[in-house]
Formats: C-alpha cells, sequence, structure tokens
C-alpha cells in the first residue's frame, strides 16, 4: 500500500512554543489518520523535523510499501533530497535521527516541497498541539 502524507511543524516565535501535525491518506486521497502534540519550545525546522521522524515511526507501524511525504518545509526536503547541506549543528542531529529511522524502514521513502496552502490540515493539527498542550511521546509511536 502507499501512503501520502502530509507533515508540518509549527513555532509561534522561533524559537518558541511549538507542535506538529501529520496527516495519513491513501492512494484514493482518503485519511487513514492523523495526530498533532505539542513539543514545547523549539525552532520551526526542528518542529518540521519532529513531524517527520512521528510520521515514519507511525508508517513503520502500517502495512506500507511506498510512503510519499509531502512538507512545506522547503529547507527540510531539499536537505533530504541531498540539494541542501545541513550546517546547523542543532539539525543535524535531527536529520541523522531521519537517516537512522529510514535505514531500517521496510517501504520506500520520498519527499516532496508543497506550497503552505496544501498543506493546511496538518498544518491545522501542529497548531493544535500548541493550543492543547496535548504531550507528543515519540515512544509511543515505536
Amino acid at each position: 500500500m502507499t501512503i501520502i502524507a502530509y507533515t508540518d511543524g509549527a513555532s509561534r516565535g522561533n524559537p518558541g512554543e511549538s507542535g506538529v501535525g501529520i496527516v495519513l491518506k491513501d492512494e484514493l486521497g482518503n485519511t487513514i489518520g492523523s495526530h498533532f502534540g505539542y513539543i514545547g519550545k523549539a525552532t520551526n525546522n526542528i518542529a518540521e523535523y519532529t513531524a517527520l521522524a512521528a510520521c515514519l515511526k507511525l508508517v513503520k507501524r502500517m502495512d506500507c510499501d511506498s510512503l510519499v511525504v509531502h512538507s512545506d518545509s522547503e529547507l527540510m526536503v531539499r536537505q533530504l533530497n541531498g540539494q541542501y547541506k545541513v550546517k546547523d549543528i542543532g539539525l543535524k542531529k535531527h536529520f541523522l535521527d531521519i537517516q537512522e529511522i529510514l535505514t531500517g524502514s521496510p517501504f520506500k521513502f520520498s519527499i516532496k516541497h508543497v506550497p503552505r496552502d496544501e498543506n493546511h490540515e496538518a498544518d491545522q493539527l501542529a497548531n493544535r498541539g500548541i493550543d492543547t498542550r496535548k504531550q507528543l511521546n515519540l515512544q509511543a509511536f515505536e
């Protein structure tokens, strides 16, 4: 099964209170899952990477042979696709975490940049994470 995911990280201030949102859809565009959570104070880029990590951990538990992630974070997408180097030491850790998760993944992975208006569902969930302060427990996804 192919899963199409939309991920987003939001930060109110940079750094500031942050949340993540994830929407999972099947090939027909039907929503098969959505998640959100609060991650505390972080930069927007760290929130974006945290949302992607949570998404990957969720999908690893599902019957998926191909994952296509859509993100409005041009920086993260270009870093993961090898177009940009990861220069920031704080982001490098998150980048390497993603690489480690992908190394053991049973699915084919691709990531695409989309305009922000095509990622509104994940954006709303990320903001709900901040608003509700519902903690994101990444260990629960493993």
